[in-house]
């Protein structure tokens, strides 16, 4: 059985005046004529998300969905009713967040992060109620891995990040980019898994991997311009400013670079050795 929320490679069976007839297990489902292939006929096969139509049945789009069911988006509210608040998430249909699902009453024109969800009859929903949904232990992440991280809130220690559609994450403030918003999308890194199952997360990989990244940003920051205006007295939102890595990674990238005499230290920062 197919669910909504989801994305299918699915073979046309037939073509008429509304559309393509897509092959779901036996169950035909409409792909409108305005969104079929080009040129598309009998038998092509199709990538297509599934959702539910104002009857509750099954409709094909090839649009873009914001995200699938599980998944974490930023959204905006487009209108509320007495069912709930309804979100721009890219289809014909808004995503529905009845009343219960929501942490704070949304409010129209505000953006918010939401998981999507199917409710007990299987219709597609969403809900800000987030620490329902994020499970509390890590179960099968290691230590250095590269993740997918939602940026989620800020606090006084950093940015809290959905990590892989499925964990609790921190980023501290000393590694957080500077313009970094709630909703962005990036990679990350696992630096630590605690003992109660959530994670540590940088932006640059650890250990050896993290300093070569970062001598490879401050090189090409020096070949940009004649001096970079940063040294080990520099504050640590300067260097991320310009370099966009933690004070430690820099002060790392340097101490390399001088034992190489590739770079020089000057009174106003650093410069390229002459050649």
């Amino acid at each position: 059985m197919l669910l909504p929320g989801y994305y299918y490679d699915l073979t046309i069976s037939r073509m008429d005046s509304t559309g393509a007839w897509l092959d779901a297990a036996g169950e035909d489902i409409l792909l409108p004529h305005p969104e079929c292939p080009v040129n598309a006929q009998a038998g092509d096969i199709t990538n297509v998300f599934l959702y539910l139509d104002r009857n509750n049945k099954l409709r094909a789009t090839t649009r873009k969905a914001a995200a699938q069911a599980g998944e974490y988006a930023f959204l905006q509210v487009k209108s509320t009713g007495q069912q709930g608040a309804f979100l721009d998430w890219g289809l014909d249909k808004d995503l529905l967040v009845p009343h219960k699902e929501q942490q704070e009453p949304l409010r129209v024109g505000r953006r918010y992060l939401v998981r999507v969800c199917h409710d007990q009859q299987q219709r597609l929903m969403a809900s800000t109620r987030l620490d329902n949904y994020l499970l509390e232990e890590n179960r099968d992440l290691r230590q250095g891995e590269q993740v997918d991280l939602i940026v989620w809130m800020f606090t006084d220690l950093g940015a809290k990040v959905i990590v892989n559609h499925l964990y609790h994450g921190l980023i501290y403030t000393d590694d957080l980019l500077p313009g970094l918003k709630r909703g962005d999308k990036l990679k990350g890194y696992v630096v630590k898994i605690r003992p109660d199952g959530k994670l540590d997360i940088s932006l640059q990989p650890a250990g050896s991997a993290g300093v070569e990244a970062a001598r490879t940003i401050l090189l090409k920051q020096l070949e940009q311009q004649e001096l970079l205006p940063l040294t080990d007295a520099s504050p640590p939102e300067e260097i991320r400013r310009r370099l966009g890595i933690s004070k430690k990674l820099f002060k790392k990238a340097v101490g390399g670079l001088l034992k190489e005499a590739v770079i020089t230290l000057e009174i106003g920062g650093i410069k390229l050795k002459q050649k």
